[in-house]
């Protein structure tokens, strides 16, 4: 988009409920949208904590585990599974005894990191006031 078109450009919060309206209007099936389906997957409890741990660099399996301590090794195990699936982690496999294994970010997985940046940053300005909010609210009658 040009910095001209950006400008004339409505606020974020208007353009997400326009294509939102869009989507209702094409009678689109909610359990096939594509967003929902992506979203789901990327807020996971332990999808970006396992890119995270990848960020830097190719991790085996036991490293992503002691980066993210209070993940089980079966949850790790198939939260890997299913980024390599969507083709966010890739897998590689070393012919040593035992075989050992890598998992390291593909190009659509180091993606992520510039919205997931914004969105962090956010969390931080934000968490207070979320704090605040939420004490209000359980207080309230």
């Amino acid at each position: 988009m040009s910095d001209m078109e950006q400008a004339d450009a409505p606020p974020y919060h208007l353009q997400l409920a326009r294509m939102f309206a869009e989507r209702r209007k094409a009678d689109l099936d909610a359990p096939l949208c594509p967003v929902r389906d992506v979203l789901d997957r990327v807020g996971d409890k332990w999808t970006m904590l396992v890119l995270i741990a990848l960020a830097e660099r190719p991790r085996r399996f036991s490293e992503v585990n002691r980066t993210i301590p209070d993940i089980s090794k079966r949850m790790l195990s198939q939260t890997l599974r299913t980024l390599e699936r969507d083709g966010l982690v890739l897998r590689s496999v070393f012919p040593t005894n035992p075989p050992s294994v890598e998992y390291r970010l593909s190009e659509l997985g180091r993606t992520v990191f510039e919205p997931l940046t914004m969105l962090v940053r956010w969390v931080e300005r934000s968490h207070d006031a979320i704090g605040t909010a939420r004490k209000q609210y359980d207080t309230s009658p």
